[in-house]
């Protein structure tokens, strides 16, 4: 089973590192990461740009409108995510933690299963 790994944080912290401090937060997960690339089970990876670089399109009311900035005002941001090949929900939930663990200002970890969709194939 596919699982995506989102994680959250309040980007205000991140944004104010160091780059020591980044540097060793990406080593520590690049750490963890290693593990489950040598396993052939971690997919691509995102690091996400703040949302000070986002853009959100919205339709409502027939309208499409482009916007700068995110959509929501949350406490938390996307930050990036990780796409991995877990045999269980329990396998997924080992790996969130050790990202936790290298990670010690991380605010939250969501996972959810995946449901491929491959452009060009019909569902059955």
């Amino acid at each position: 089973m596919l699982y995506a790994v989102l994680c959250y944080n309040d980007e205000s912290v991140t944004s104010a590192w160091s780059k020591e401090e980044d540097d060793k937060v990406m080593r520590d997960l690049t750490a963890v990461q290693r593990k489950y690339v040598e396993a052939g089970k971690l997919g691509p990876v995102a690091r996400l740009l703040p949302t000070t670089a986002a853009t959100t399109l919205r339709h409502a009311a027939g309208e499409t409108i482009v916007i700068d900035g995110p959509f929501a005002e949350t406490k938390e941001q996307l930050l990036g995510f990780y796409l991995i090949d877990c045999g269980s929900l329990d396998e997924a939930l080992d790996f969130a933690r050790e990202l936790s663990a290298a990670n010690p200002s991380a605010g939250s970890y969501e996972i959810r299963p995946l449901s491929l969709f491959k452009p060009g194939e019909l569902p059955s």
